[in-house]
């Protein structure tokens, strides 16, 4: 069994076999998977080499995972497979003379702003789960984060990563030349298993302002951040949530949010040079206002970071409303967004089901969640809902995943939003580097005829 030959390579201590143990591992933070034949949990590269090539052996599927806080079913097993969890590859090197960071999969995202803000320095790419994901699972899904309009996201922060193929073989890959690190990036563990990467550290900004927009209707919201872009602003942040969002917040927090608003954005301009960015949250100020909405400008850090728990909150406050969500992660152009938040709303009201949009809506990134209840409400409905979701973004020009991934979710959706030339072209790169199919199968590339 390929569970007692990792065991007797690794050592007990490495190899979790019991049922108990391997049910943790069956999901990540919407999905639950197949059972895990054993779990690894590797402490340096040449534990994930022993793995690889012992599954490889064995023919037995590996399925990569950081801190399953992915929501795309990307690091829940769709078939019998061995687990490599990397939370015990938690080293981190930082080389401030540089403005680099080397970090091993297992470092929590927010551990290198942390270390590096003695030095002067910030790591940028901030996914909501910042405090719990780590770098590993942000590299496979490419996380992005309210900073991402202006900062970009996690792969605009890696210079090199080291990576482990399906035959063991381990790798060095950076971004000149062939950009084969970014091949990597962002592949869900379908190509290869980062074991590390060199990460590019950036100075903070000296001055933030921060300010929320309420407005009647979804759609003023949308329209209000074409106008504030248009205008000249780069806001660092620019955070949508509609009403189902404020009321989920309100009723966790109770901070006093516009619960009876359609809408409300999120924005925070910043910089070394005060003057600019005030005039930058004038500019958004204004067309918030010309758009119909209410501003309220935060009157210093205390009450900017009161603002921001409301956008930090919408994760974990939606249970409220229902048990369970399905999680899109559409991204449109800009010009297009307030025709599809008001396209979406209406299809959650025809199929009588709870949407709450919320999103990185700087960049056209949406994240509309259908909230149900298993008992009363029909899975297949949320499903058929989550495609016409898709189908919505695809329409305008967009694409299904902004940050979190396609995973086994969206899998079967990538027929709508790939042609048939580009899905081979992805099929033979899948096939080259992984020809026995072994690296998280059924994930993100739906099956095709031969």
């Amino acid at each position: 069994m390929i569970a007692e030959r990792l065991r007797s390579a690794l050592g007990a201590r490495k190899v979790l076999t019991g049922k108990a143990e391997r049910m943790t591992y069956r999901h990540d933070a919407i999905q639950i998977g197949a059972l895990p034949m054993a779990v690894v949990l590797p402490e340096d590269t040449a534990d994930v080499v022993t793995t690889v090539k012992l599954c490889r052996d064995a023919n037995v599927p590996i399925v990569g995972r950081g801190a399953a806080s992915g929501l795309s079913g990307g690091a829940a097993p769709a078939r019998e497979s061995v687990v490599v969890a990397f939370t015990r590859m938690t080293k981190l090197d930082l080389f401030p003379e540089r403005r680099e960071a080397w970090a091993q999969p297992g470092v929590v995202t927010a551990t290198v702003s942390e270390r590096a803000k003695p030095f002067g320095l910030v790591y940028p790419p901030d996914p909501a789960s910042w405090r719990t994901s780590t770098i590993g699972g942000n590299l496979a899904e490419n996380a992005g984060g309210p900073m991402c309009f202006k900062k970009g996201v996690t792969g605009d922060y890696v210079k090199e990563i080291e990576f482990v193929d399906a035959s063991g073989a381990v790798h060095r890959a950076a971004r000149d030349a062939f950009d084969l690190a970014g091949l990597l990036i962002g592949s869900e563990g379908t190509l290869g298993l980062i074991t590390g990467a060199r990460l590019r550290l950036d100075t903070p900004p000296a001055f933030t302002r921060t300010l929320m927009a309420h407005f009647a209707e979804v759609g003023q919201a949308a329209q209000a951040v074409s106008r504030a872009i248009a205008s000249g602003a780069v806001p660092a942040k620019l955070e949508f949530m509609d009403r189902a969002c404020l009321g989920a917040v309100e009723g966790y927090l109770g901070i006093g949010l516009p619960v009876h608003a359609g809408a409300a954005l999120l924005i925070d301009t910043d910089g070394d040079d005060e003057e600019t960015v005030t005039e930058e949250l004038e500019l958004a100020r204004a067309a918030c206002e010309a758009e119909g909405g209410t501003v309220r400008v935060a009157a210093n850090a205390a009450e900017a970071e009161d603002l921001w728990r409301a956008r930090r909150a919408i994760s974990p406050s939606l249970g409220r409303i229902r048990p369970h969500r399905m999680n899109e992660d559409i991204v449109v152009p800009r010009s297009a967004l307030a025709e599809v938040v008001r396209e979406i709303e209406e299809l959650g009201r025809e199929a009588g089901l709870v949407v709450a949009q919320f999103g990185h809506i700087g960049d056209g990134n949406l994240h509309p969640n259908i909230l149900y209840d298993p008992k009363k409400e029909s899975s297949d409905a949320v499903h058929a809902l989550a495609h016409e979701i898709a189908l919505v973004a695809v329409r305008h020009g967009g694409v299904l995943s902004g940050e979190h991934g396609i995973g086994s979710m969206k899998r079967d959706f990538m027929t709508d939003a790939v042609d048939a030339v580009t899905m081979d072209v992805l099929w033979r790169v899948k096939r080259t580097l992984d020809p026995r199919g072994q690296l998280n199968p059924d994930k993100l590339l739906p099956e095709v005829s031969a």
